[in-house]
Parts: C-alpha cells; structure tokens; sequence
C-alpha cells in the first residue's frame, strides 16, 4: 500500500469537530425516520442489523415488524429454528437468520436473556463482526464505537480521496471512522453517517449539491466523486445447473426434504435434485439424484418449469420435473429430515426464495396432480 494509504489521515479535510457538527446538523433535518430507530432496545436494533446486511432499508421493514410480532423477545427467538427461518423465508442470506437463533441460544444461556453490552461479549456472538457490534451498542446504549458498512467506507473514501480500493485499507478505514466518530452523539452520528452513504453519497450518481461534507471532500474537489472509491476486478460467479424432482405419491402427497445445517441454506427445507453432470440429460440427472440422495426409484414425467435464481456467490437454473414415486423406503442420506406433505401444508415450511417459484407453479395448476 505504501505512504499513499497511509497518509491520506494525516491531511484529513476539515476538523473532526466541524464535520461532525456539519454532519449532524444535516441529520436533524434530513436523517431517515425508520422503526429501528423509534427504539432503545437492544434485541430490536440487533435483529435490525443482522436483517440490513446485504438488504436494502425497503426490503427489511416489513420483515422486521412481522418478526417483533411473531418473536417479541429473545426468549422467543431462540426457541425453535424452524419458525425464524420461516420468518426469514425470502430475504436471503440464510446464515444470518441460523446465527440469530444460535446467538439467542447463547444470550438466552450465558447473558441471562440479555443482549451484552460489551465489544467483546457482542463480537463473540455468531454473525455478529466490528460494524454489526458497533451499530447495536451505539444505538442501544450510546457506546462510542465506530462503525465502517459499506455506505461508511463510501462516504470516507471520497472524503479523502482514498487512493486505493477501501478493500487494500481497511485498518485506515478504521481508524478514520473512529477519528470522526462523535463520542458525545455516538448513536446520532452513526445514524447520520450511514444516512449520508445512502441518500446523498450514492454509488453512481452522488448528490453532491446536497451534502454536508461537500465543501470539505477531497473526491469532490478533484472532480472524482464518481469514479471514486475504486474498485477491484471481480471473479465472474459461477453457474450451476440443476435437475430437480417434484414427486408425487399415490395420496397427492410431495416428498420434500431438509437440507443439512451447515453450508449454503442449511436448514431450509427444499424439493430434492441434484447438479447436471456433463453429458447428462435432465431427466437421467434427477433419476440418479434421488437415488443417491432418497434411496428410491422415480419416473420422471413432464416439466413443470424452469427458474433462474442468483445467489451471491453463483447463478442457478433449477429444471424442474414432475416425477411419480414407485419403491422403495426414502431415506435422509444426504439431508437432514424428509416429508410427504401436501400442496396445502407446504406453506408451513421455510424454503429458499427459488424454491417458492417452483410452489407458485404447483398451485397455477387446475386441480392437485395425483400422478405423472
């Protein structure tokens, strides 16, 4: 990295008093009013933090105030998987809601049903890093603790013109954030940093005019604010091609299984099927994934449809058949649990978001398929 990297804090632009109060001037009058921030409680501020990551505001709040419904406390939460997952049903990223619960599991265990109110204690709780910490016990107790998402290290490597990819300067990130940082509004501050990234300092189109710092950012001043902060190549996500069954037994019943807890989409139920091996046909393909996956022999009939569906580390095309059940006794051999259940029982089971397209399909169908 060099002195470029390093350098860029010693000829920091403005004060760190007059930005501050610049900043927070401007979110008195513009910071966003959202349900999170209407409270003090830790178990809220932390499950809205876990739900924000990778999510955008828009998406989060209906979830949220469903959650705080169905699972007022953490005592709740951490009582069973199968309900948060359902909760979390279509807003990806599955293992955070698999470390919420375990994370309730230990607060519940260790912390006498309270969130803990130290770094130390948060960032050992599973999902839980330095910003997530930080976000909670700034908003929850007042701690002065700096934060650096991804609008945070936006908005800063503009303000200094960060000659590297924030990736290559993370600890000077750090380090910036936490000169800037108000110790005596940590909270507000906080709100209003990651307010700036998200409504003024946008990734492509940032609105300049409008921003507090404007008059004292170094991108801004050299006409880099939209090129600024670099980027670094990224590897194109792979694609994976999918066969997958929806068998049906002789009692209009769907056999679906649970995936194992670790790994992608651990714990989330699922309709069985497996990757297309090279010169394979779809139909060969589901038969020899339900054997070695279910143990049981299937015919493989019509197709139902077709669903592309992209993840965050790869791209996958479900092909999806109906199949008709003939032997054999079905056993978890690569899952954790197995079901026949019917169309109207599904809805009880949390399934990953390109899985729900495939249900959709089965209910466009006139009337219950009892066989292929």
């Amino acid at each position: 990295m060099g002195d470029r990297s390093s350098s860029f804090l010693a000829a920091l632009p403005g004060s760190p008093p007059v930005l501050r109060r610049l900043l927070l001037t401007w979110y008195q009058q513009h910071g966003r009013s959202l349900p999170w921030r209407q409270t003090r409680d830790p178990y809220a501020i932390w499950i809205s933090e876990i739900m924000l990551q990778q999510t955008q505001v828009k998406t989060v709040i209906p979830y949220y105030d469903r959650w705080l419904r169905a699972l007022p406390t953490v005592h709740a939460l951490a009582a069973d998987q199968q309900t948060v997952l359902k909760l979390w049903e279509g807003l990806g990223y599955y293992a955070r809601a698999r470390n919420i619960h375990q994370s309730a599991q230990i607060i519940v265990a260790e912390h006498q049903g309270q969130f803990p109110a130290t770094l130390a204690q948060a960032i050992a709780l599973p999902g839980i890093g330095r910003t997530t910490a930080g976000g909670i016990l700034s908003a929850a107790f007042d701690q002065p603790l700096a934060i650096l998402d991804g609008n945070v290290k936006r908005v800063l490597a503009r303000l200094v013109a960060l000659p590297v990819p924030p990736a290559k300067a993370i600890a000077h990130l750090w380090q910036l954030s936490a000169t800037l940082l108000d110790a005596a509004h940590p909270r507000d501050f906080n709100q209003a940093v990651m307010d700036l990234g998200a409504t003024i300092c946008l990734p492509k189109q940032p609105l300049c005019d409008r921003c507090p710092w404007q008059p004292h950012c170094r991108a801004f001043a050299l006409h880099l604010q939209t090129t600024l902060p670099m980027t670094e190549t990224r590897t194109p996500i792979p694609r994976k091609v999918i066969g997958v069954a929806v068998i049906w037994n002789d009692q209009g019943q769907i056999l679906i299984d649970r995936r194992k807890q670790s790994g992608l989409l651990g714990g989330l139920w699922e309709f069985p099927g497996g990757k297309i091996e090279p010169g394979e046909t779809i139909e060969a393909c589901i038969q020899r994934e339900i054997m070695e996956e279910l143990g049981i022999e299937i015919t493989v009939g019509d197709r139902l449809i077709t669903v592309d569906h992209t993840y965050s580390h790869f791209h996958v095309t479900l092909n999806v058949h109906h199949c008709q059940y003939v032997s054999g006794d079905p056993q978890p051999i690569e899952c954790d649990e197995i079901r026949w259940v019917t169309l109207a029982e599904i809805d009880q089971y949390p399934f990953p978001k390109a899985n729900i397209k495939i249900i959709e399909a089965l209910r466009s169908l006139p009337a219950p398929r009892q066989s292929i």
